[in-house]
């Protein structure tokens, strides 16, 4: 969508001087599709997208942009669910989407190397005939890619016992902002010197392009067994979860659904495994060796009818626990069985905190007219509230966001975080100075202008701008927390 601010022609032909011309996207009905990324409430076409297949490209694109002071933005699947792919008015998309290929597999190093397009589940695909997986699962991983799990440093059900994106990245070959190409961390754990690979993930591409990822794969489990365990209250699941890490198992993964999520589920997926007048479930995956999967099993359920639980039923076969796991994996997309719209926030507490704060979700829920599904990462507290709303009910919109940022508030209250692994991004920028102090954020931000001193590089997202933040607005404001100053 090209603006009349500017004259396009000389920055279109080179572009295309680069990438050919089926590797620029000008027209505005085909903009459409680069408007938003999975938060589909905030949207702004970009004025050019460019399709790079090579790093090379990639670097090439970036020094168009940096010569005719271009705003731009990384944007891989387009799954994101806090607004970092966001286009700007007048910005270049860079999207990554055709830089697609499995570069190298080494299973004697237990590692691979891929181009940012790569869809999550490929890299298991590929070697899982071997006996080896990649851990990091978003719910969306057959369609998102690895490129925007480096961005947002995505987790996924398995994130509590394997970690989350950070942990399974050796090294990454980068585009910096002025379009120069180079190479962080490497082919091992551990490399000395600052860690630059770390920096950068989870930097939501405002320091740089990853166009190659280096992966730590690993050996698959000798044993696996996940437990499906139904509860006629929230509190005593999350009890439970407490429960179990205490006890000193670590589970593969550990979520949990309440009975919105599993009724959804049920009428979109029917795996026909969930009980429907459950107040909440639990699916526990245990791995490792078979003696240990054997002992541990016992032991959670245990855990599990002490607290309550009305049944718990096991699954050792593959088949079985890829359907019990098919519902979890499917809610977000189920719920929109339950609403014309929904909008998802990703908030961290500490698992004690479960009950306290689900109660306080509901009362949350009830105050502000608007019903909360809640399906989440148990294990490491990481929650994932749906609200459900009708967003053409005018102000909808508006006050989903305000009860979703008193969520995150909460969060933030009982000693938690505002993100997990979705990303700060446009949605969340405004709650950083509730988590931050100004010197905290001040800080992250010299980190940022060394990498992007020009400021082209995903501009407006994470830290908040006055331009487009009411609180950031009042910045300089103390506000009082918990009885500690924040600014």
């Amino acid at each position: 969508m090209l603006t009349q601010q500017r004259n396009w022609k000389p920055i279109v032909n080179a572009f295309e001087a680069v990438l050919g011309k089926n590797g620029v996207v000008q027209r505005r009905e085909e903009l459409i599709t680069y408007e938003c990324d999975g938060l589909t409430g905030y949207r702004q076409r970009p004025a050019i997208v460019v399709l790079p297949r090579t790093t090379e490209q990639v670097a090439a694109a970036v020094k168009i942009c940096n010569q005719f002071s271009l705003p731009f933005i990384a944007r891989g699947s387009g799954t994101g669910l806090s607004g970092g792919a966001l286009p700007l008015e007048d910005s270049v998309l860079i999207v990554t989407s055709l830089m697609r290929q499995i570069l190298s597999i080494d299973l004697d190093n237990q590692r691979a190397v891929v181009q940012p397009g790569v869809i999550n589940s490929w890299v298991t695909q590929a070697v899982s005939g071997a006996g080896f997986y990649y851990a990091p699962d978003p719910s969306s991983q057959i369609i998102c890619s690895i490129g925007g799990n480096i961005a947002e440093n995505s987790g996924g059900v398995h994130c509590l016992k394997y970690g989350v994106t950070t942990n399974h990245v050796l090294g990454l070959k980068l585009v910096l902002p002025d379009g120069e190409i180079v190479d962080v961390g490497g082919q091992i754990p551990e490399m000395p010197g600052y860690d630059l690979t770390g920096i950068f993930v989870g930097s939501e591409g405002t320091l740089g392009i990853a166009t190659e990822i280096t992966l730590k794969i690993l050996k698959t489990a000798e044993s696996i067994c996940v437990l499906l365990a139904d509860f006629t209250s929230v509190e005593a699941a999350g009890a439970t979860v407490s429960d179990i890490i205490s006890a000193g198992i670590i589970p593969g993964g550990m979520e949990m659904m309440d009975n919105f999520s599993i009724n959804a589920v049920e009428d979109v997926v029917a795996t026909n495994c969930y009980p429907r007048d459950a107040t909440a479930i639990l699916l526990i995956e245990i791995d490792g060796l078979e003696v240990e999967v054997a002992g541990n099993k016992q032991r959670v359920i245990d855990i599990c009818k002490r607290n309550g639980a009305r049944n718990v039923t096991s699954a050792s076969d593959p088949e079985t626990r890829l359907k019990l796991w098919k519902g979890r994996k499917a809610a977000f997309a189920a719920a929109g069985h339950l609403s014309p719209d929904y909008y998802v926030q990703d908030g961290v507490i500490p698992r004690t905190q479960l009950p306290y704060v689900l109660q306080e979700i509901e009362a949350l829920s009830q105050k502000f007219g608007y019903r909360v599904a809640n399906v989440f990462h148990a294990g490491d507290g990481n929650l994932h509230p749906l609200i459900l709303y009708d967003n053409a009910i005018s102000g909808a919109l508006e006050k989903v966001e305000e009860l979703g940022g008193e969520i995150l508030k909460l969060c933030v209250r009982v000693g938690g975080s505002i993100s997990g692994e979705h990303g700060i991004g446009a949605d969340k920028k405004c709650y950083m100075p509730d988590m931050f102090s100004q010197a905290d954020l001040e800080t992250m931000q010299w980190v940022r202008q060394v990498f992007n001193p020009r400021g082209l590089a995903n501009p407006e997202k994470i830290f908040p701008t006055p331009r487009t933040c009411g609180e950031a607005a009042n910045i300089a404001n103390i506000k009082q927390f918990d009885g500690v100053e924040r600014f």
